[in-house]
């Protein structure tokens, strides 16, 4: 018996309007201590994360801990995806046990939760496992994260993947938005995050759209 497919992408896929990313403790104090991934690359795909979500209109909570007494400002390159939107500080390390955060999360209403931020193993594994317990469905954006060391990290990633979480990477997140470069109406932005904060793959896209005028679409 043969199982006949479908034109159709699978429901474990994220789409722009059904998950709310939450980012966390994207601070000065957390990144100083972080060695798993560098700053330079934690930064870029910080950047790419919040311009993806902006742009494509994701549900986004920004969140701080201690920001005016220890850990210092979020990076520029997420409080510039969002101008104007108030940042949620905290005193506890889990945001998933911080009433202001947990209300928004319900206002907000989505099942669906993307976590990304500093660092993997306390401000990460809390949220995770508490959304997981709960009943939500967890992703986590692995190389938007970091750690005091890799171990530290891979261990971390581990727990959440055993409790359910599901990994991804920056890219793979900007990429699962578009998902079909015949989406015209944000073909743009995806490649102007990627020709920017994309590495190696951004400059394929420079070198083809100026040597060949090459689309994707």
């Amino acid at each position: 018996m043969t199982q006949a497919a479908i034109a159709a992408p699978s429901p474990l896929l994220l789409t722009p309007s059904d998950h709310t990313l939450i980012l966390i403790d994207f601070q000065s104090q957390m990144a100083f201590a972080t060695k798993s991934i560098d700053a330079a690359n934690l930064r870029t795909n910080a950047a790419m994360i919040s311009r993806a979500a902006a742009g494509f209109g994701v549900s986004t909570i920004l969140t701080t801990v201690a920001e005016k007494s220890f850990s210092g400002p979020m990076f520029d390159e997420i409080v510039a995806a969002f101008p104007g939107q108030a940042m949620i500080d905290r005193t506890s390390m889990n945001t998933w046990e911080d009433a202001n955060v947990i209300g928004r999360v319900n206002a907000i209403g989505k099942r669906r939760i993307v976590l990304a931020g500093l660092w993997t193993s306390v401000c990460i594994v809390g949220p995770a496992l508490s959304a997981l317990s709960q009943g939500h469905e967890v992703y986590v954006i692995a190389d938007a994260c970091g750690d005091v060391s890799a171990e530290a990290h891979e261990r971390a990633m581990q727990r959440m993947i055993q409790a359910g979480a599901r990994p991804m990477t920056s890219l793979q997140y900007l990429l699962e938005l578009q998902r079909d470069w015949a989406r015209g109406e944000t073909y743009e932005l995806t490649t102007g995050i990627a020709r920017t904060y994309g590495g190696a793959y951004g400059l394929g896209i420079i070198y083809a759209k100026t040597m060949f005028g090459a689309h994707e679409g």
